[in-house]
């Protein structure tokens, strides 16, 4: 039998790893809220995987409780994510994926684009997602996957915060057509945010390309989300300890209080 795969956070997506690796041969231990993580590593002191599936508010607490015999086979999915995010945490080599799939409840999984991974366990976590219809490619480098991490969070950035000053119900392909100028300055502030977060300087264009082409994945996808009000204030917030302007996102800020 395959070693077991935990995953902690039995949400959504949480929901579609573990159908996956259940479909590909793993057994799947899941760790919901209010379970003892530290009783559980005592109970699977080997998985092959531990994926992390917590809401991003919840990822800081979570990752802070992550056992020792766990963190040299992490596995990682939030939004917004960047490689301090697990550095700070000891963690040098998790399997990371860019997620470009959404699950919601009572509703299937709709694809907008490949999802992206990479990692020790890059290619399992690749194929079982494969097996349940879910494309997944494999990153060759650490800086493909940079790239995309980066890449998805200006996307998200871009479209939830345009989406809260335009009409409820606007989609990315309207944010496009109609709104082009706002998501292309909202893009760039997003990208001077991420670099600083990074320390590195990236391709505007080929960044601009990447937001695009996940419009272009789902054009009837909704720019406003749950999370839209606390991605605007956590990027005014890193602009703040940067000493960046990004005027057309305090702007917005101003605009709705």
């Amino acid at each position: 039998m395959n070693p077991p795969i935990v995953i902690i956070g039995i949400g959504e997506l949480g929901g579609v790893f573990a159908k996956a690796f259940l479909y590909a041969g793993y057994p799947v231990y899941p760790v919901t809220r209010g379970m003892d993580i530290g009783q559980a590593a005592n109970q699977i002191p080997h998985p092959q995987l531990v994926l992390v599936a917590v809401a991003e508010k919840d990822f800081r607490s979570v990752m802070a409780t992550i056992p020792a015999p766990w963190r040299s086979c992490i596995g990682l999915l939030q939004n917004e994510l960047l490689p301090g995010d697990w550095q700070s945490y000891h963690i040098d080599s998790p399997t990371v994926i860019s997620v470009w799939f959404e699950k919601k409840k009572g509703m299937g999984t709709h694809v907008l684009i490949p999802s992206r991974a990479h990692g020790p366990r890059a290619r399992l976590m690749a194929d079982a997602l494969r097996g349940v219809d879910i494309a997944c490619d494999v990153l060759a480098t650490a800086d493909d996957l940079l790239y995309e991490l980066v890449r998805k969070n200006v996307f998200v950035l871009t479209i939830n915060i345009a989406g809260l000053v335009l009409a409820d119900g606007t989609t990315t392909a309207t944010l496009w057509e109609q709104h082009q100028e706002l998501a292309v300055a909202l893009a760039n502030e997003a990208i001077d945010a991420q670099q600083y977060l990074t320390g590195e300087v990236f391709d505007r264009q080929r960044l601009i390309g990447g937001l695009l082409e996940g419009i272009n994945g789902d054009p009837k996808h909704k720019c406003k989300g749950r999370s839209a009000l606390g991605r605007l204030e956590r990027v005014i917030a890193a602009a703040d300890k940067a000493g960046l302007e990004i005027p057309r996102i305090r702007k917005i800020k101003a605009e709705i209080g």
